[in-house]
């Protein structure tokens, strides 16, 4: 890590805004689990490619703080042409943008309720990644970031090729997002087991006037744009 980065992490570790890691142990890791064959999206937890694939949970809130009634559950695939990730995201409130499109991708749709995943591939410049979203009608949105420049950049003409689909279950009060990121546009490298890449996997959930913001690995910051918090996203067979 570069002397800058080394600093910047060091400041929030003494602020209390990241936790210090306790020896021997390993930072947090997603597996992703690898598939046979590539499939459509369908945001469907039972459907043959998802069921019994064990995921994390996203439970807390910028700060660490349990948020309760949305511990949403995160689990991912993948194979040598795509990274999966399903969300199952339970709530309390919904807060829907009116008149949703999917035709293409909706700016600024993190103002209304979503998933979220970072992921990032240099574990040098660990402040440039990507950005994806889904929200609970389908909608998305990708970005390029790379908050080391100046201005920070936020790509949003950059396009991963970001497929996607969701399931809303009004009865139950959760709803599903699936991902589907074509692999060249996450990593530059060749896919294999055991290959890391950085990841962080959040929501924004509920109206204005009662917003909860869920985190996998707490940011410990007011931004999800905490590259120094991520954890780590593992392909294994």
């Amino acid at each position: 890590m570069g002397s800058g980065r080394w600093w910047r992490a060091a400041a929030l570790l003494l602020a209390g805004l990241l936790p210090f890691p306790v020896a021997g142990e390993e930072t947090a890791v997603i597996l992703s689990h690898r598939a046979a064959a590539d499939w459509p999206p369908n945001a469907d937890p039972e459907s043959p490619p998802w069921k019994g694939v064990s995921g994390v949970w996203a439970e807390r809130d910028k700060q660490g703080r349990p948020v309760p009634g949305h511990r949403t559950e995160v689990r991912s695939r993948w194979t040598s042409r795509h990274l999966y990730l399903l969300f199952v995201c339970p709530y309390e409130a919904l807060h829907l943008r009116p008149e949703p499109s999917r035709r293409g991708e909706t700016d600024r749709l993190w103002e209304w309720d979503v998933a979220e995943a970072f992921i990032g591939s240099d574990f040098e410049e660990i402040r440039r990644y990507t950005e994806y979203q889904v929200s609970p009608q389908g909608e998305w949105v990708d970005l390029r970031i790379d908050l080391g420049a100046s201005p920070p950049l936020y790509d949003r003409r950059w396009d991963s090729g970001l497929q996607v689909e969701a399931r809303l279950d009004r009865a139950a009060r959760v709803w599903h997002g699936e991902m589907r990121i074509p692999m060249d546009k996450v990593d530059s490298r060749p896919p294999r087991p055991g290959r890391e890449m950085r990841i962080n996997l959040y929501r924004i959930q509920g109206p204005p006037s009662d917003r909860r913001w869920i985190n996998w690995q707490p940011v410990g910051s007011g931004s999800f744009h905490t590259p120094e918090a991520f954890g780590r996203l593992r392909l294994v067979e």
